[in-house]
């Protein structure tokens, strides 16, 4: 089996991060220091390489699931734990599941919070952000998936988790898979039944975005809402 040990000293990645720094090592790289054993066919960086350009760059790697990284070749269970545990703990770091304070100043601030995670997904999500009086996270909740339509929304599910933790507000977030983020009539609809749901309840619904490709639209800044 191909194993770090097998390469070169000057090729072994571990040792290029010790005298190089981190910085200085490709993707694949890092991955093997992660991965620690190649396949007989591959050495661990060959292997690495392949893994992140067979699930579609960094991207495809943070967001594919153990089923998808064990029908590659050379990657079996063991190795697609690592993956996922990886990719896991990068989501929970970029969306602030770490329990770190948060706080909600403006739109850009939301999108930052869920694009990651939301950017890459091949079917509809709905999911929602609650926050306390002072505009800080409470939690990111994931509400319902597929096709997003006024009778699968329904308001219940959107605000039974703001409830039960005792949120001001809600910002709802949800993806379009095609990358286009512009609004449909049924994105309007659902967001106007939400907001005056929100009224009645006390729980303010501030906005709602919806994301694309990288990139995101907020219905406040459009003044929808």
């Amino acid at each position: 089996m191909g194993k770090i040990m097998d390469l070169s000293k000057n090729e072994r990645p571990r040792e290029r991060l010790l005298k190089y720094g981190v910085k200085a090592l490709s993707n694949a790289e890092l991955l093997s220091i992660i991965l620690g054993s190649g396949s007989k066919k591959e050495n661990i960086v060959e292997l690495s390489n392949r893994i992140i350009k067979e699930s579609g760059g960094l991207n495809g790697l943070l967001n594919s699931n153990l089923e998808a990284f064990q029908s590659l070749y050379g990657v079996g269970k063991v190795k697609s734990a690592q993956i996922v545990a990886i990719a896991e703990i990068s989501k929970r770091f970029n969306s602030y599941k770490d329990g770190g304070e948060y706080k909600i100043l403006k739109p850009l601030d939301a999108a930052n919070l869920v694009m990651s995670e939301m950017s890459n997904l091949k079917q509809e999500h709905l999911m929602e952000i609650l926050l306390n009086t002072k505009n800080i996270v409470i939690c990111v909740s994931d509400i319902s998936a597929g096709s997003l339509n006024s009778s699968i929304v329904h308001p219940r599910e959107v605000f039974c988790e703001a409830i039960k933790k005792n949120s001001a507000s809600i910002i709802i977030c949800h993806n379009h898979p095609s990358g286009d983020p512009s609004p449909s009539s049924e994105d309007l609809n659902i967001t106007y039944r939400l907001k005056e749901c929100g009224k009645i309840l006390g729980i303010t619904l501030l906005d709602h975005l919806i994301i694309g490709n990288g990139k995101y639209i907020s219905l406040k800044e459009k003044g929808i809402l």
